[in-house]
């Protein structure tokens, strides 16, 4: 079974479902706690009552700097809702680590973004050095990842289209919520991976629902891929893409084939004169709520809620 971990401004937990025992470690970044696995497991061994989690703030579990790097377009709904047909090839693109923000951290919208989109996503939290030229099969996973987060890889829509700038969209502060919790996985966890279910409400409304079976290039072949020129190490997140139902979704093809007619100014005009009209956008005193866990509740790694705001 997976142990969820949980780090606060005082140090690093053992979360024990509505309480959390705190682990007895000196460990500062995520790479050091990683290193004393001893000490997680005795931890989650103690006979110690421990405290309510209620009454514990949750920091991000993943400390910075540390690399971020995320896949584009990697679940089948995601692709269709993109307009995107036939094989779709594997992309990956980098974020700013300060970016990365606490689970229930406000997602502040700078006041240039007219179009704040979310999208819900599994992060893989490395245990180990990947080398360049390393080739990963599935029975590998547990020798380089250590365990998994939620996360929501937020996005600035008109800067990411207009400027075709993926690094500049996403990396904006708070524009990574990360956590509540690290789930340490056992060897045996890995078999249940396609089983986790990736939910993400605004304002209550159900608007991402989907398990990872819906996931193109998953992740043995992700790390496979991504270490032909990336090395990782120990601390640092993967982001594995997003189901369907985002708020940004393709214009139907008849339009598409006007727009691209058109002018670069008059075409991004168009489109977001429509975007204009979409009231799925996240917006000043919105509520995300994110979870992902298997249907048995063997690997759950918490809920996110996170107030949406305009930069003041």
């Amino acid at each position: 079974m997976s142990t969820n971990v949980l780090r606060t401004p005082d140090g690093w937990w053992v979360v024990r479902a509505e309480r959390a025992v705190r682990i007895e470690t000196k460990a500062v970044t995520t790479a050091d706690l990683l290193a004393e696995r001893a000490a997680v497991s005795a931890a989650a061994a103690s006979t110690d009552s421990g405290t309510p989690v209620a009454d514990l703030v949750a920091l991000p579990p993943v400390t910075t700097p540390c690399r971020v790097v995320a896949q584009m377009v990697n679940y089948r709904s995601h692709a269709k809702d993109s307009g995107f047909t036939g094989d779709i090839p594997p992309t990956f693109f980098r974020k700013a680590s300060g970016s990365v923000s606490g689970p229930h951290d406000t997602i502040v919208r700078p006041s240039h973004v007219k179009f704040l989109d979310y999208e819900v996503e599994l992060g893989l939290v490395m245990g180990a050095t990947l080398p360049v030229g390393t080739v990963v099969e599935e029975q590998d996973l547990p020798r380089y990842v250590a365990g998994l987060v939620l996360t929501n890889d937020v996005s600035a829509r008109d800067v990411q289209l207009t400027k075709t700038q993926f690094y500049e969209s996403k990396s904006y502060p708070t524009f990574t919520p990360t956590g509540p919790y690290l789930a340490l996985l056992e060897p045996e966890d890995f078999a249940h991976l396609l089983n986790l279910r990736l939910r993400l409400d605004v304002n209550g409304v159900s608007r991402q629902d989907r398990t990872l079976a819906d996931m193109i290039v998953r992740p043995a072949q992700a790390l496979t891929l991504l270490a032909r020129f990336q090395t990782l190490d120990p601390g640092d997140l993967l982001l594995t893409g997003t189901p369907g139902g985002t708020a940004l979704k393709a214009p139907p093809k008849p339009v598409e084939k006007i727009a691209a007619l058109l002018p670069p100014a008059l075409k991004w005009k168009a489109f977001f004169n429509g975007q204009a009209k979409n009231p799925l956008y996240l917006r000043d005193g919105d509520l995300v709520t994110a979870t992902i866990a298997t249907p048995e509740g063997r690997i759950d790694l918490g809920e996110q809620r996170t107030a949406v705001a305009d930069a003041q």
